[in-house]
């Protein structure tokens, strides 16, 4: 993809900017994030892209026998494929909506619509009602589908739909929502069940972006049954997943009752980025302080203390999935619109520049280790995609 920001054409003192260390205070603006987040667009197709087709592979270098870690049966974890699975795919769209939310150029509506719309129809699944995408192609053999990989593209339809009035958008947000309200049930006292073949759990993963997706289509609709469903799934969310000694939110409980008590920070994220969406729709200030909650405990939770060779400290990220920290930052930026600190944005911010410097490789693709000591065999697609959607997010921020 070709793009203003490439270096051949940049004038001469914007090339002495970036020639800059990251710490330093001319490599923080609207500008530079921007180049960061195409540039590294530019390297997830050159990288990922496969030929003659709208798809993407999985991994760098390809790997047709990578074993994922997040299918519900044995047999896919161990499927050999030729294509990404949804999940990571989805990452795009989220990536590409977020440059066009920052930078209104058409060019990134264009390419949604073109290519990576195109590609994601591929997995539209049409041989089960209510209609969904499943977690691989169709021209394969029939895959699970997963409620949370819907719920992630059925925000991005949403946002898509509030920053065009493309009623398309909203429709297929539409669909996808009546695939989640099948996702639910009365036991454990309701909630969204993680897959739609296996329904043995219900995930913090389904429920806190449901919630999210469910308000942001009020916000489309004006119609409140999307409200009264997301106010439902956000006390269920709580009352069944959160620590009430930090606020944070486990992973998932079983039909049994059995909680996991893993601690992602997107689930965390999704409930900050609830509560704020509801705070603005309502007012209501204890939804407001349940997100400072979060954040807070968020904050001491994923980020640790770290000194660089040069003797700089500051507070880095853990080392983990990539696109859950994309997913919680969205939480804090929808807190930062609401009350106004900056602390947790320049955190990221901070962290970006540093990755920047230390976590890609020669290729201009990303390592998942912030400290960017440990380094990855294989890059995965969603790691890219992630790194694009927060460069782009950032940027948006630090240029106000």
């Amino acid at each position: 993809m070709k793009n203003k920001y490439y270096l051949t054409i940049l004038p001469v003192a914007f090339l002495l900017m970036l020639s800059c260390k990251q710490n330093n205070v001319v490599d923080t603006g609207w500008d530079l994030n921007m180049y960061r987040a195409e540039t590294t667009l530019d390297s997830l197709y050159k990288y990922y892209g496969c030929p003659d087709s709208y798809l993407l592979l999985e991994t760098y270098p390809f790997d047709s026998v990578h074993k994922t870690t997040y299918q519900a049966s044995e047999e896919q974890v161990g499927q050999s494929n030729q294509y990404s699975y949804l999940w990571p795919y989805s990452g795009t769209f989220s990536a590409v909506n977020a440059l066009l939310e920052v930078t209104k150029d058409g060019k990134y509506k264009q390419l949604l619509d073109s290519k990576i719309l195109k590609g994601l129809d591929e997995y539209f699944d049409i041989r089960h009602k209510p209609y969904a995408y499943a977690s691989y192609i169709n021209s394969a053999a029939q895959s699970d589908r997963f409620y949370d990989d819907n719920i992630w593209i059925g925000i991005d339809f949403t946002d898509t739909y509030l920053m065009t009035n493309n009623s398309e958008y909203l429709d297929k947000a539409k669909l996808i929502w009546e695939f989640i309200l099948s996702g639910m049930d009365d036991k454990l006292g309701g909630g969204i069940y993680w897959v739609e073949q296996n329904k043995e759990s219900k995930h913090a993963c389904s429920n806190a972006p449901g919630t999210v997706l469910a308000l942001k289509l009020f916000k489309a609709t004006q119609d409140s049954s999307y409200f009264y469903e997301a106010e439902k799934l956000y006390i269920w969310t709580k009352e069944h997943l959160q620590d009430t000694t930090d606020y944070l939110i486990f992973d998932n409980i079983n039909l049994n009752g059995k909680i996991d008590k893993t601690k992602y920070s997107y689930n965390s994220g999704q409930v900050m980025q609830a509560a704020v969406l509801l705070y603005q729709l309502t007012g209501n200030k204890s939804y407001l302080i349940d997100a400072q909650n979060i954040a807070l405990s968020s904050y001491s939770f994923f980020f640790e203390d770290f000194k660089t060779a040069n003797g700089e400290q500051f507070k880095i990220l853990k080392k983990g999935d990539i696109w859950f920290t994309t997913v919680m930052l969205r939480g804090y930026i929808e807190l930062y619109h609401a009350d106004n600190n900056k602390t947790y944005i320049e955190a990221f911010e901070k962290n970006l520049n540093y990755a920047w410097e230390h976590m890609r490789d020669n290729n201009g693709l990303f390592n998942t280790d912030w400290t960017g000591i440990q380094k990855n065999d294989k890059k995965w697609l969603l790691t890219q995609a992630g790194m694009i959607e927060m460069y782009a997010r950032i940027s948006n921020l630090t240029n106000k």
